[in-house]
């Protein structure tokens, strides 16, 4: 993986923990054990520090910067989507950011709540934990059930999984110039979208 360091401090990745070969790390990164980071997430630490808790992951895509001596955490079983943006903030332990969201300066995700894809949370707002945001700006909508938040658990799972996956079995190849017969799928976990699973 591209990583570099700046002014003599260097990004720190648990071996347990999974950096895609295209993510960039900077600086004061420090990557827990059994995270997962995305190909081409870039995590900034060359002003503020950038700390992935335990179980954690930043999706593909992911920008996770901040302000000089603001930290920007997401605590332990913390789950980033794809595109997500974080800027000196804090995400609470078993919460996520949605596809495409972004989380601004000194904004606290509460443990459990849930940013909608494409939301926008302002600098400053306080998420309460098992709440639902969503829009631009972010308000909330309404506390999640049960469902919901057993399904986001089953999803962070999934990328704790994934992590362990990539660690033993990724590796750069050629592609096939064709499909071969009896092409095998990967053997992914069972997991659903919400909208899935509730249909039964």
């Amino acid at each position: 993986m591209p990583c570099y360091a700046i002014e003599g401090v260097v990004p720190v990745v648990d071996p347990s923990a999974y950096v895609h070969p295209t993510a960039v790390l900077i600086g004061d990164v420090i990557v827990g054990p059994g995270c997962y980071v995305g190909p081409a997430a870039c995590l900034r630490g060359d002003f503020g520090r950038i700390v992935l808790e335990a179980g954690s992951n930043a999706q593909d895509t992911c920008v996770v910067h901040g302000f000089p001596a603001q930290d920007t955490v997401v605590r332990e079983n913390g789950h980033i989507g794809h595109g997500a943006v974080l800027h000196s903030c804090v995400v609470g332990r078993d919460a996520l950011v949605g596809m495409n969201a972004v989380v601004m300066d000194e904004a606290v995700i509460g443990e459990r709540a849930i940013v909608a894809a494409c939301a926008f949370v302002p600098a400053g707002m306080q998420v309460p934990p098992a709440t639902l945001v969503a829009g631009v700006p972010a308000k909330v909508k309404r506390p999640l059930g049960d469902e919901e938040i057993a399904w986001k658990l089953e999803g962070t799972h999934t990328y704790q999984d994934l992590t362990r996956r990539c660690l033993a079995s990724m590796r750069e190849v050629s592609p096939l110039a064709q499909v071969e017969a009896d092409r095998p799928r990967v053997q992914s976990p069972d997991v659903k979208p919400l909208i899935a699973a509730r249909r039964g």
